[in-house]
């Protein structure tokens, strides 16, 4: 790094964003109101550990380098609601189902990111909208105002609620995974009955079938984690993340903590170093990536591992300026690449990326998040995705990958453990008629359980066939 990078590093603090342009920013009518939040927030202690978070960064350095592979997914926006015992447990799940069937298919460690305990704001493209003929405010998210149209002011007050709120989260998370919810050998947990294909119901029956098998021939010979403690069947490292929207919010969890990564000369000292401990990963959306922007500034310097997501306006040569920017050093995994193009879209936009990155020397996590260019209205103007659309997106983006000699290291998906209805299509068959049978998303709409196991078996297939040598097998 030259002398004057390092000087600029070093100019950083967890305010110094303030000094640059910001969007999506939250007013606050009362900012003496505003300034207690904030200082209670200062003083209350860290959600997760430097030591958890180092342990994510090492963990994705090992999937930039294709020995490991990434699933992250949660809500699109978390409701205070949402921090209760049933659907903690249906989330926890089905990523945990999820990243099973994934390392059967891809014969490789999973990185498992949940969306949650923190996934409370959300970025509008306005700031307003109508309601009954008249303007108010937008729902920005349970930590900053209500989605009843009587409750859109700013209320300073939510961020405490969204600190609590995630901290519960936590709390019960971390119970559930240290009594052994993690043990995924009872095959009631494998129901098929929602595949209304009975073709596609015998393939992924195949599959239970091969995943129950090998862990009952595990029992057999002593490997089990029902007669091992550490086992990595039912004990698992499972990370949290949110979109770093709120920077006042975020900078209050900003902590100075002792790093607990080796140094380069191997000695054990503990250097202290600046961690957001709210989140184990923050990333920046499509609207807050400006490269002299507040959220950059603000990213750049924290040892978390961050997420960029890219889309179809992010240039190359600006992509390369933000990995330059919050990335100096070229820390491999560092960064996380989140491609959002569209279906049909990626052919067009995803090698000049893969390109230009390469050129710049960084090794990035390439993810695909085949969500967010895939919204569509339905009939009566409902949001919605259809399962087809998502599937292409992610078909075209291992291709494209393995086309100009990258790899696809991971997938970003907004899902959920309950059986909703806001997606069109998958195994369940779901129509536009049947949208309004269980629609509950306040945002955007999310992947159901069932459709979220479709997209894991799917994957797990494409590397089995993979495997086998098929030249290019598609999803």
């Amino acid at each position: 790094m030259s002398s004057s990078s390092q000087t600029s590093r070093n100019e950083w603090t967890p305010e110094s964003w303030k000094t640059k342009p910001i969007v999506q920013d939250v007013t606050y009518e009362d900012q003496e109101h505003a300034k207690r939040v904030l200082s209670k927030l200062d003083r209350l202690p860290p959600l997760v550990s430097a030591k958890e978070i180092d342990n994510l960064r090492q963990q994705l350095k090992e999937v930039a380098l294709g020995n490991s592979f990434l699933l992250q997914g949660g809500d699109c926006a978390e409701l205070f609601d949402y921090c209760s015992q049933d659907p903690i447990e249906a989330k926890l799940k089905v990523l945990l189902q999820m990243s099973l069937v994934l390392t059967w298919g891809a014969r490789t460690s999973v990185v498992r990111i949940a969306r949650m305990a923190g996934q409370y704001a959300k970025p509008r493209s306005k700031p307003t909208e109508m309601y009954e003929g008249k303007e108010i405010l937008s729902f920005r998210g349970d930590n900053v105002n209500g989605f009843d149209p009587k409750d859109r002011d700013a209320d300073p007050e939510r961020l405490l609620g969204a600190y609590f709120h995630s901290a519960a989260t936590l709390n019960y998370v971390r119970s559930l995974l240290d009594s052994g919810f993690a043990d995924l050998h009872d095959p009631s947990n494998w129901n098929l009955n929602h595949v209304r294909s009975e073709s596609v119901r015998s393939e992924y029956q195949q599959i239970v079938t091969q995943l129950t098998d090998a862990l009952d021939f595990m029992g057999t010979i002593g490997a089990d984690s029902r007669q091992q403690n550490n086992n990595a069947l039912n004990s698992v490292d499972f990370f949290v993340s949110h979109e770093a929207l709120l920077l006042d919010f975020e900078a209050s969890l900003t902590r100075l903590l002792p790093c607990t990564i080796p140094s380069a000369d191997n000695k054990a000292k503990k250097e202290k170093k600046w961690y957001n401990a709210g989140a184990h990963f923050l990333w920046i959306g499509d609207r807050t990536r400006q490269p002299d922007g507040a959220h950059v500034e603000y990213m750049r310097g924290i040892e978390n591992p961050i997420g960029i997501k890219v889309g179809p306006t992010t240039k190359p040569d600006e992509l390369v300026e933000l990995l330059n920017t919050v990335n100096p050093d070229k820390h491999i995994g560092k960064v996380t690449l989140i491609t959002r193009f569209g279906a049909g879209q990626v052919e067009k936009h995803l090698p000049q990326h893969i390109k230009a990155v390469k050129k710049s020397g960084h090794i990035p996590v390439w993810v695909c998040d085949p969500m967010h260019g895939n919204t569509k209205n339905a009939t009566g103007g409902i949001k919605t995705r259809h399962f087809i659309d998502i599937i292409q997106e992610l078909s075209e983006a291992f291709r494209v990958h393995k086309d100009n000699n990258s790899k696809l290291n991971g997938v970003h998906f907004e899902l959920t453990g309950d059986s909703v209805t806001e997606c069109i299509g998958g195994s369940m068959d779901l129509k536009d008629a049947d949208l309004s049978t269980n629609y509950q998303t306040y945002c955007d709409p999310r992947l159901n359980y069932e459709q979220a196991l479709d997209v894991a078996f799917l994957i797990g297939k494409y590397y089995q066939k993979e495997r086998r040598g098929q030249v290019f097998p598609s999803l």
